[in-house]
């Protein structure tokens, strides 16, 4: 690990502004991520910046009766709380599925979001990737590439986002709330906030320099049986193969989001008018345009069988 500069934030705005003034700059909460890329010289920030006693750790309710969650809530808080446990049920079982207890109780919401792809090859730095150097190569790419992409990737880059709650989020319609530099502050519809890789897979989000995530704000609950599964090669600590979150109402309508399968949280809300004739018809929409490699073409029968057993449950 390389040497680094440290201090505390004690505002958000400080915050911003001190990542966008200091080149080099990271911000650091539970650090469940970023610890682990510094110790490997993937990432090397020179400044590291505090944001653990900026107060972003509470739940509320908003005034149209959804749920504003504070950018350093502690994924095992979230997954607890009644009102998620209650209202957001593919929230709460889509955390729960991810990482194990002790890092659940150090990962933040902001955090989770954040989160840099497992990709093999960008953990190994005597690999290229362009995520990782941009330029480099993309060694996934005719290599093993059976965890990968099989949608929105690029040329550049066929890794996944490894995230379980984003994807329930995504389902969800979530806003992150943000704060700039210049002390503006901005909310991001999730929809939005991830980004394909193009041909600069090593942006992976919409925020600016210095931007700060300040909370992520849930709508008002629109219920229905909500599921999460996650299908991966062992029952726990994995990264899932696909993973499927679904809210299915009584008249059979719904929503649907698969993880696994691409650079950001994979959602097409014109398929999700094929509810009603089953999963087969409502993944022929959502991947209708995906590029598998040999080694991971498995993933679509996966994704399609998966989506069927959710909306079996949700039926019952």
């Amino acid at each position: 690990m390389r040497s680094f500069t440290y201090e505390r934030a004690n505002s958000p705005a400080e915050a911003a502004a001190a990542a966008a003034r200091k080149q080099g700059a990271k911000f650091i909460a539970g650090g469940t991520n970023l610890l682990d890329l510094m110790k490997l010289e993937i990432e090397t920030p020179a400044h590291l910046i505090d944001v653990n006693r900026l107060g972003l750790d509470k739940i509320e309710p908003t005034a149209d009766g959804g749920l504003r969650v504070g950018a350093l809530v502690r994924n095992t808080d979230l997954a607890a709380d009644e009102r998620v446990r209650r209202d957001y049920g593919v929230l709460s079982r889509a955390l729960l599925a991810g990482a194990s207890g002790q890092l659940r109780n150090k990962a933040t919401t902001a955090g989770n979001l954040l989160q840099r792809t497992r990709c093999p090859y960008f953990y190994d730095t005597n690999q290229p990737c362009n995520k990782r150097q941009p330029g480099s190569g993309c060694a996934a790419i005719g290599g093993v590439s059976r965890q990968h992409a099989v949608i929105g990737a690029s040329e550049a880059c066929i890794a996944t986002h490894p995230s379980d709650m984003a994807v329930a989020m995504r389902a969800l319609d979530a806003t992150v709330e943000t704060i700039q530099a210049d002390g503006a502050a901005r909310k991001i519809p999730i929809a939005e906030f991830h980004r394909l890789p193009g041909s600069t897979p090593e942006v992976e989000t919409s925020l600016a320099p210095g931007e700060l995530i300040t909370a992520v704000t849930l709508p008002k609950p629109v219920g229905g049986k909500q599921i999460y599964r996650k299908v991966r090669d062992r029952a726990s600590y994995a990264f899932a193969l696909v993973s499927v979150a679904a809210i299915v109402q009584r008249d059979g309508s719904g929503r649907v989001a698969l993880g696994g399968v691409a650079h950001k949280p994979w959602r097409v809300e014109a398929a999700e008018a094929e509810l009603p004739r089953g999963a087969k018809a409502v993944t022929a929409r959502l991947l209708a345009d995906a590029k598998p490699t040999h080694e991971n073409a498995f993933k679509l029968l996966l994704a399609e069988r998966t989506l069927g057993a959710v909306l079996a449950e949700a039926r019952g």
